[in-house]
């Protein structure tokens, strides 16, 4: 049986995600509500790392919300590329982030598949600092976190979560298209 606390905050987070790949604002605020819940929801199946990953999302949808708003010297945040050589060093120090984070959850916690619940943490932190940035690569990273959450919310009965992750990564494939055809009409508008 699907909780009502898992179906409230994954409506919560449908709604913040699809409004994130239409580059709204709005997305935001709706987002930090449903980390509230998702963290409640997390902490009772023992996903510690998740919970703490929801909190952190807590926290940067303030912060991604008053970028995108205002961050541009007082004008929107426009859609804009990451270069690859900026990337370069993020994946190894995510890798190494997630054995780390992993060894902790893995010697100090009951934590269930302390890699795999490190692995979204650590690229789900990634995926969100591009997105307060308004950088297309969010949604290379977002398709990544993805693909793992899907399996291990799967494998803790979270059926109505996996199966909306499984979404998200449609989603996530939708909109970095849309993300690559705003920032080039954008880059063509004098």
């Amino acid at each position: 049986m699907i909780a009502p606390l898992e179906i409230a905050a994954n409506v919560l987070m449908t709604v913040s995600i699809l409004l994130a790949g239409r580059n709204n604002i709005h997305s935001w605020w709706i987002g930090m509500v449903g980390c509230v819940l998702f963290a409640v929801l997390f902490y009772q199946v023992n996903l510690y790392a998740d919970v703490l990953l929801q909190l952190f999302f807590i926290v940067t949808c303030v912060i991604g919300w008053l970028q995108w708003r205002r961050g541009n010297g007082g004008k929107p945040l426009p859609i804009t590329r990451t270069g690859w050589r900026s990337l370069a060093w993020v994946v190894p120090a995510g890798v190494v982030a997630v054995v780390i984070y992993g060894l902790l959850l893995h010697r100090f916690t009951n934590a269930y598949a302390p890699f795999i619940d490190s692995a979204v943490l650590v690229f789900s932190i990634i995926a969100q600092f591009l997105l307060m940035n308004r950088r297309i690569e969010t949604w290379g990273f977002w398709l990544l976190v993805n693909t793992v959450a899907v399996p291990l919310y799967y494998s803790r009965e979270l059926y109505l979560t996996s199966v909306l992750y499984a979404a998200y990564w449609v989603n996530a494939l939708v909109s970095w298209y849309w993300w690559r055809l705003q920032a080039r009409r954008a880059a063509a508008t004098p």
